[in-house]
């Protein structure tokens, strides 16, 4: 029985031996195999090209330029290999001796770490001309590899900047946001380049490598490019943009040439700056001059800058007036000044201007007129209606972070200031004065309202890849007032065709328009003050604000021409030159047909 049972033991053991030897060498096969690929096979994603941009002419508006960028193999901080790191570093810098060694250590030790294997940036960009003559002693050393870089380049520098935007490097929150950035590098930060990033950046290949032990390339299994041929065409004409800068050199503020469908034909920002310097990067010292200036270059006005529309608000509100509770044919008799809540609220023209009518108050600008239609209507018809008409909203442009402005109401000043409303705010909202802030962009999307009776979306891209980008409009304005609109549209055109046209005697247009000047103050003026300082009287950043937005041809609508003139003082004198001469490249150039 004994003898028995250490043989059923024996077979027993040897059995399970066999049975695990059969697992370990057939059945797990397939698993070690998967654990050995893992720890072969690797897979490295390829950054993309950044899509073009174009204007509408296909001209180069922001392009990238070729370049190579240098890494170093991870992991040669570690003490054994110290002085290959030191030696790889010294070759380098006497191989191309414009590099910063110290930037070069520095790069090196933000990304080295035991976690990571694969190579590391050290230089992002060296221009491919300084590159070739080095390139293949540069490629021998295993600790380098130099890859294709390209660098973003914009071929009109300064013009339209704020519209374009510019990339520059990714930093840790935009890495946090879109992961792709890390591989990619670069990210889009302001203007159109930020606001199309995400089409413009394109998606990453992935190249399947087999690698040995030492994490070094043996084999190439496969490949699959990245997604980057990628195009924004934009509806700008870069020639027309560069006319349009030497109009406005000296001055700051803001300009639109919008076509009355929403496409902009050219918009710029004043001052502006050199794009390409924050691509590389710039000094302290510039970065300093530029942020600290009163002018604000790094602001784009035109989205940005909130300012009080002035008279440019009077064909708004006037139709507002006459499709409310007064007609076209209610009138005032102008004297120059309103009594008002213990307040005198003066028209500009000293002596007034006696009976006046909707048609004269816009033509000639009579304040009195809309101070006193002001408290027919009140402020919550006069709030309701500008906002319906799109004021205190965002307009739609493709532009990052637009700002909606205020249009000031009992609400709104209850919730911000915690303050109750007074008569004299609405007065005072009448003209375009007080807490009421528009940019620039609103006041040309009201007056292809005013030009057409639709409200137009704002846009700069013509194209995305092949893709046409529609325009787009909103009906805002109901029966009654699109019945009354040619009121305010003949208003308009005596504005600057008039003898008594606030715009008139500052024209030289050779094609019929229609307008509206403003005058925006930005310091308040004394109740015992009697007589009025001229603008050119006062320091330059107490002088009012000069506002010109025009629609044109008159009879046949195509273009809406917006100027605003920061401290530039009356409107027509400071703006009317330029918008003349923005009509007459126009015709030159066949944007409009004279008609």
């Amino acid at each position: 029985m004994k003898i028995k049972f250490i043989i059923f033991v024996f077979v027993s053991i040897w059995l399970a031996l066999i049975v695990r030897v059969f697992y370990l060498a057939v059945e797990s096969n397939s698993y070690y195999s998967r654990l050995s690929l893992q720890n072969t096979i690797k897979h490295e994603q390829i950054a993309p090209v950044r899509g073009e941009i174009v204007d509408r002419y296909n001209r180069p508006v922001a392009i990238n330029k070729l370049g190579f960028k240098i890494q170093i193999a991870p992991h040669l901080l570690l003490k054994k290999h110290k002085n290959e790191f030191n030696d790889t570093v010294s070759f380098l810098k006497k191989a191309l001796p414009d590099l910063d060694k110290e930037k070069i250590i520095k790069n090196y030790r933000k990304k080295d770490s035991y976690y990571n294997h694969n190579f590391i940036d050290v230089v992002h960009f060296i221009p491919y001309e300084k590159m070739m003559p080095v390139y293949s002693m540069l490629n021998l050393r295993k600790n380098i590899k130099i890859l294709p870089a390209p660098k973003r380049y914009y071929p009109y520098k300064n013009i339209a900047a704020h519209m374009i935007g510019y990339v520059s490097r990714a930093n840790q929150k935009d890495i946090d946001k879109d992961p792709l950035l890390d591989l990619i590098g670069y990210t889009g930060k302001t203007g159109l380049e930020k606001y199309y990033n995400s089409y413009l950046q394109g998606t990453p290949g992935v190249k399947e490598i087999k690698v040995n032990a030492n994490n070094r390339e043996v084999e190439e299994l496969s490949y699959k490019s990245p997604d980057e041929e990628r195009k924004l065409k934009l509806t700008l004409d870069m020639e027309l943009q560069k006319y349009i800068s030497k109009l406005f050199e000296g001055k700051i503020g803001a300009v639109i040439v919008m076509n009355v469908d929403g496409s902009i034909l050219a918009a710029g920002s004043y001052p502006n700056y050199d794009l390409n310097i924050f691509v590389s990067g710039m000094s302290y010292k510039m970065y300093d001059e530029l942020s600290s200036s009163l002018d604000h270059p790094f602001t784009n006005k035109m989205t940005h800058g909130l300012y009080p529309p002035g008279s440019t608000i009077k064909p708004l509100l006037g139709l507002l007036y006459i499709t409310t509770d007064l007609n076209e044919h209610w009138s005032v008799d102008c004297r120059s000044n309103l009594k008002l809540g213990g307040r005198t609220f003066r028209c500009w023209k000293k002596k007034g201007h006696r009976h006046t009518n909707i048609t004269k108050a816009i033509r000639e600008s009579c304040d009195d007129f809309f101070y006193k239609g002001s408290l027919v209507l009140g402020n919550k018809k006069m709030s309701a209606g500008l906002k319906r008409y799109g004021f205190g909203k965002k307009t739609g442009i493709d532009l990052p972070n637009e700002f909606i402005g205020v249009v000031p109401s009992r609400e709104w000043k209850l919730r911000k200031y915690h303050k109750i409303w007074n008569i004299g705010e609405t007065a005072n909202m009448a003209i375009g004065q007080g807490d009421f802030l528009v940019t620039p962009i609103q006041i040309a999307r009201e007056t292809a309202l005013m030009a057409t009776g639709k409200l137009p979306t704002p846009h700069f891209v013509s194209l995305i890849g092949d893709k046409k980008y529609k325009s787009s409009y909103k009906n805002v304005l109901n029966k009654v007032e699109l019945k009354k609109l040619p009121v305010i549209q003949k208003a308009m055109y005596q504005v600057c065709n008039s003898p008594h046209g606030t715009a008139t005697n500052y024209l030289h247009v050779k094609v019929k328009i229609a307008g509206k000047t403003g005058t925006a103050q930005v310091i308040g003026i004394k109740q015992d003050i009697l007589k009025r300082k001229k603008e050119h009287e006062l320091s330059y950043y107490k002088r009012s604000h000069a506002w010109f937005t025009t629609y044109g041809p008159y009879k046949h609508p195509q273009y809406v021409v917006t100027v605003m003139v920061e401290h530039g003082g009356h409107g027509g004198h400071a703006a009317g030159s330029i918008v003349s001469d923005i009509y007459n490249r126009l015709l030159e150039l066949g944007y409009i047909k004279k008609k």
